[in-house]
């Protein structure tokens, strides 16, 4: 269990950066909390397939699809690969597929929506690179916390 994200804004109010409130939750798990793991990729999920086989090490994956909501970048296959190799969770701008299955799986996943079409395959993708959305700024490494409540960052994990 993650600490929640209304305590951090109370406990770090000058220092926490809360998320616009545009996810949905779709894992089987609604909280996370670890390192991000940063990518942009438009329509094609050749990368998020890619990272999605190395070690998670904790780490939570997320995705700038730039909003698109004419493919799913992540499905089931996908979420399969990140639960075995020990990721804490995956924020998607973007949407996904396949929720029936991802609701059983046991990671959390927040994304704008639900699409049925799969991604195009282009191998395309900048990995570890910072991301902008829903209102903030993410850089690789950023400390990522998420809950029923929302998504927060803080620029240094919690000391308590």
């Amino acid at each position: 269990m993650t600490v929640k994200t209304s305590d951090l804004c109370d406990q770090y109010p000058d220092t926490v950066r809360v998320l616009a409130p545009v996810f949905r939750d779709f894992g089987g798990k609604n909280d996370f909390e670890g390192r991000a793991f940063t990518l942009k990729c438009f329509e094609d999920n050749s990368r998020i397939k890619e990272i999605s086989s190395l070690p998670g090490q904790g780490r939570v994956l997320v995705v700038d699809g730039g909003g698109s909501d004419r493919y799913a970048l992540f499905g089931d296959v996908i979420a399969e690969d990140l639960v075995r190799n020990g990721w804490a969770g995956v924020l998607i701008y973007g949407y996904i597929r396949d929720k029936a299955a991802l609701r059983d799986m046991p990671i959390a996943i927040k994304a704008l929506g639900t699409s049925p079409r799969k991604t195009v395959k282009r191998n395309e993708g900048q990995i570890g690179i910072a991301v902008e959305f829903a209102g903030h700024t993410i850089a690789d490494g950023d400390q990522l916390y998420g809950d029923d409540d929302g998504v927060v960052l803080l620029n240094e994990p919690r000391l308590s």
